[in-house]
């Protein structure tokens, strides 16, 4: 079985950082794209950052200059340091990730892990 854990959440003043981490556990082949998902009180669940197996990175334009995704392949583990934080970033963050078990790859979620930012 797969499992996707986050920490690094807790509650931040605006304009401090945080770095969330999401390491991934269990017996796979490997895995493809990861990403970092946030969802407010009220909102919808929205896609932050993404980065591919190559290193390829995206991020919503709300975030840009602010937060940045990275790996390390070699522990499994996709971060998401966030950096001048304002209070719309209040969101629990979800780490979600493309693992390839055999030849199929499935998606799979973390449990999410709150940020909160005070003004």
């Amino acid at each position: 079985q797969v499992q996707l854990v986050e920490s690094g959440g807790g509650l931040v003043q605006a304009g401090g950082s945080l770095r969330l981490s999401c390491a991934a556990s269990g017996r796979f082949f490997g895995i493809g794209a990861m990403a970092w998902y946030r969802q407010a009180p009220g909102k919808q669940r929205e896609l932050v950052a993404a980065i591919t197996s190559g290193g390829a990175t995206n991020y919503v334009d709300s975030v840009k200059g602010r937060f940045t995704i990275s790996r390390d392949n070699a522990k499994n583990t996709v971060y998401l340091q966030m950096n001048s934080l304002k209070p719309e970033d209040t969101a629990v963050y979800y780490c979600n990730a493309n693992i390839w078990i055999g030849v199929p790859k499935d998606n799979y979620w973390g449990q999410g892990t709150q940020v909160t930012v005070s003004s």
